[in-house]
């Protein structure tokens, strides 16, 4: 029980339940993790400040659990196919362990990866651990993925979940010898998201690391997934999980998330209960959907999935796009939101699709430009779910009855009533009526004097317009 395995994390930043780490420790009880630092995710021209910085606090949790059961978290920064070797091959590592991940890159760095070290004969083992279901082991009758998410929903539901792996209680490390080595060959201290040559000042939504997440985890199912049907569509109430980075990241475990829900339904006492719990696994089950989707068809992080948009004639006007990115459209909802992803590095889901809708059916701008400005601001952007959640939007992506076009207006009235949220995003908004600031009636007169933009296009004009070139497309 004493051949060191080295346990490489990515998207598994936690002691609890995770599988790769478990399988591990059956094998072996001297595990050193090890993150690495990737430039080409780092550099990349999508990455947000506020990921990395909500990143740095769960790796700096990450290596004091590890100290806690007598081991080290050792960081990395360079390119994964060296460093992993040069690490494995200066602590003479038995063998490696890591969880798979879906998305085009970390599996092509997988490979790259895994091929320097079967060249030195390194053993290697992997396992899924961010999916209740591995891609694959959902399909269709006719054997192949699905691509639309209900008939989806309905196989995986009926499918039996993994249970909890189990947790490492105590694990050796290496000596202060073997560390001085190490530092040799580059292994650092975690650095500062100002090392890193980020700046993020503003407060995350939800405290990186395991243990914030398994609060936020019991608080929302004590507090609010009863009532998550009725509530998770108004972004004046704090209604929703908030886990998404969590999730991201891995600071919890799929499979602790959905036993919370069979144990919530199991005390359930109403059909309404039960409903609001039902709801939340079935976006559960989403996020699993589009990761299965960008699995099975990586091209879709390239482009559109619907063969129609590949040539559809988006006007991709820029002075509208800053208009959108910077909250100043004269459409408050969409303003609001906007506003809010800028200043915390998150926006409400009933929020995402409606300022999404806007930028490709209003302002009939390329949902990749919006797509990408997301990733550049969300502290939980992942690939999968933001990707598809954009093509949902913009009509291009799976579904089964794709062309929706949301009234900004309409959507503000049923969403947000009492336009809290509007107010507490447009602050220049707070003393004019919950009916002007729902509808957008607000003169002309009345937005200059609080400094707010009239209306840079018109919705009525805009969707028919959408609507004619959509046709125009398919015919």
């Amino acid at each position: 029980m004493n051949d060191l395995i080295l346990f490489w994390h990515r998207r598994d930043l936690r002691i609890s339940d995770n599988i790769g780490l478990s399988k591990a420790w059956e094998k072996s009880h001297q595990i050193i993790g090890c993150f690495c630092l990737d430039p080409n995710i780092l550099k990349a021209d999508d990455i947000a400040p506020a990921r990395v910085s909500y990143l740095l606090g769960c790796l700096a949790e990450l290596s004091k659990s590890y100290e806690k059961l007598g081991s080290q978290l050792l960081i990395l920064q360079g390119e994964p196919e060296t460093k992993i070797l040069e690490l494995a091959q200066t602590l003479k590592a038995n063998s490696i362990f890591w969880n798979l991940d879906i998305e085009p890159y970390a599996q092509k760095r997988d490979q790259q990866v895994a091929e320097k070290l079967r060249e030195k004969n390194i053993k290697i083992e992997t396992f899924w651990d961010q999916l209740l279901h591995y891609p694959g082991s959902i399909l269709s009758q006719s054997n192949t993925p699905y691509t639309v998410y209900t008939p989806f929903w309905k196989n995986w539901i009926q499918q039996p979940k993994p249970a909890i792996a189990k947790i490492p209680d105590k694990l050796q490390g290496i000596n202060n010898d073997q560390l001085e080595l190490v530092k040799k060959i580059g292994v650092i201290e975690l650095p500062t998201l100002q090392e890193l040559g980020f700046i993020w000042e503003n407060q995350l939504l939800l405290l990186p690391g395991e243990k914030a997440a398994q609060e936020r985890l019991d608080f929302f199912v004590e507090n609010s997934l009863i009532n998550y049907q009725e509530q998770r569509n108004f972004p004046a109430i704090d209604g929703t999980s908030q886990l998404s980075a969590a999730l991201k990241f891995g600071a919890i475990a799929i499979r602790t998330v959905w036993q919370k829900t069979i144990i919530a339904l199991e005390n359930s006492r109403s059909d309404e209960e039960r409903n609001s719990i039902k709801s939340w696994q079935q976006e559960l089950a989403w996020r699993e959907f589009y990761q299965h989707c960008l699995f099975f068809f990586p091209n879709l992080a390239q482009g559109p999935y619907r063969d129609i948009f590949k040539q559809f004639p988006w006007d991709n006007n820029e002075i509208y796009f800053q208009a959108w990115c910077d909250g100043k459209t004269g459409y408050p909802m969409v303003d609001a939101a906007m506003r809010q992803l800028n200043e915390t590095g998150w926006m409400h889901n009933r929020c995402r699709m409606i300022v999404a809708n806007f930028l490709t059916k209003d302002l009939i701008i390329n949902w990749q430009w919006g797509e990408k400005y997301f990733m550049q601001k969300l502290y939980d952007g992942d690939l999968a779910a933001n990707n598809g959640g954009w093509q949902w939007s913009a009509s291009s992506g799976m579904d089964a009855r794709p062309l929706r076009i949301f009234n900004p207006m309409t959507q503000a009235q049923k969403f947000d009533p009492e336009g809290e949220y509007i107010r507490q995003w447009l602050p220049e908004l707070r003393s004019f009526d919950t009916k002007s600031i729902l509808t957008g009636n607000i003169s002309r007169l009345e937005r200059l004097s609080v400094g707010y933009p009239e209306p840079i296009v018109d919705h009525h004009h805009q969707q028919q317009a959408f609507k004619q070139r959509y046709q125009a497309m398919k015919g």
